[in-house]
């Protein structure tokens, strides 16, 4: 099924390459998911993490609400998520629509051969809880608005998607990993902000 999917994203991808996607060579989010040809959430999780790192004008804030949607789905122990309609039209730009179709393509390509199924009490029905806060962290984190703060975090849920998909717990452990040096990252930055504000306001007259 992943082999098929993957083949299927970089025929998308050629052809988006190639012109004969149609007249409009622009995709929606809702565009990627139908590609994937379902809407668990571990595939909608993905999308909006890849999609959070693009450089379109507002979309790391609005992924992120989709993020804790699919957090607390995920401790609820749902399957799917339908995308709200506002979410689901946010369209990329013929360029970045390309680029995200072979990024795509790529991640799969690339888990097929790295990814396999061991240490699966990570992806444990037991362990949803811990993985649903997990994604509300790294949300809260793509969230606040940081210069390339929404890199590591992304990765992280990235990894997190990829891993349940194929029951991978060392691609978890990574996601943490990866989560943690972003959650480090985010807080280096804030103090750093916080003293130059400090800073600031001292120097000014009073």
């Amino acid at each position: 099924m992943k082999s098929n999917l993957s083949e299927r994203l970089r025929q998308a991808a050629d052809q988006h390459r190639a012109g004969n996607a149609g007249d409009d060579l622009t995709l929606s989010l809702q565009d990627l998911v139908r590609l994937h040809g379902e809407s668990s959430l571990a595939v909608l999780l993905m999308l909006l993490a890849v999609v959070s790192v693009l450089p379109v004008a507002g979309a790391g804030t609005l992924m992120s609400f989709g993020m804790w949607a699919i957090a607390w789905s995920w401790v609820r122990e749902r399957e799917s998520l339908s995308l709200p309609q506002r979410l689901g039209s946010l369209s990329l730009n013929e360029r970045w629509s390309g680029r995200c179709l072979h990024g795509l393509a790529w991640l799969y390509e690339s888990s097929q051969r790295l990814m396999r199924p061991r240490w699966s009490w990570l992806s444990h029905a037991g362990t949803r809880a811990w993985w649903g806060f997990w994604i509300a962290l790294m949300a809260l984190v793509i969230f606040v608005p940081l210069p390339l703060g929404n890199v590591l975090p992304s990765l992280s849920l990235v990894l997190l998607s990829l891993g349940w998909m194929f029951r991978d717990g060392l691609a978890l452990l990574l996601s943490t990993a990866v989560g943690l040096v972003g959650v480090a990252y985010g807080l280096s930055v804030g103090h750093l902000a916080v003293q130059a504000f400090d800073r600031m306001m001292e120097l000014l007259p009073k």
